[in-house]
């Protein structure tokens, strides 16, 4: 029998000084069982960071040709595609052909420096893509099946709390 996918319900109110974004969002997402804690949390880490009315989590690691989240426009046109980790260069391309805006957060340390420094120089045609490294360390302490979380970003930094923890996380462009 299969494993399924635990669910949980986060309200994310968000105040964005940088962008003058200020919206809560009810959400409903989706934990994949291959998904760790701290993963989930990059997740909605990049939702905050990226927030509009138009931003949605898609299937994610349940479908290899869509993001993790995306922007679409009425038309169906993508206008956002984010997604996580160290993808291949095969994914990155489709991605920038097939988007307006392509934006990839790596998080783990180590194997994004390995990731970077083998696709820095194959990455930088492509004028569409921006790649940010997250530093979010022991954010996964805040994980439940329901969260309320507050999030404000001002000068680039992303100060994230619930009623027991707070922690800061920074964004490091690598292009």
């Amino acid at each position: 029998m299969a494993i399924s996918s635990t669910i949980n319900k986060v309200s994310l109110n968000i105040a964005n000084i940088d962008q003058n974004y200020y919206q809560i969002h009810d959400l409903t997402v989706a934990q994949h069982p291959s998904e760790n804690d701290f993963r989930f949390m990059v997740r909605l880490i990049a939702f905050a960071a990226n927030a509009s009315e138009e931003l949605y989590f898609t299937k994610g690691l349940n479908d290899n040709d869509e993001p993790e989240l995306w922007k679409k426009t009425l038309t169906n046109d993508i206008e956002l595609w984010i997604d996580l980790g160290q993808p291949d260069e095969k994914r990155i391309r489709k991605a920038c052909g097939r988007a307006k805006k392509v934006i990839i957060y790596t998080y783990n340390e180590r194997k994004a420096k390995v990731w970077w420094e083998q696709q820095k120089s194959k990455l930088g045609r492509f004028t569409n893509l921006s790649v940010f490294h997250i530093h979010a360390e022991g954010v996964e302490s805040m994980i439940k099946r329901s969260m309320q979380l507050q999030c404000n970003i001002q000068e680039g930094e992303i100060y994230l709390s619930d009623d027991n923890s707070n922690f800061t996380i920074t964004l490091d462009k690598l292009c």
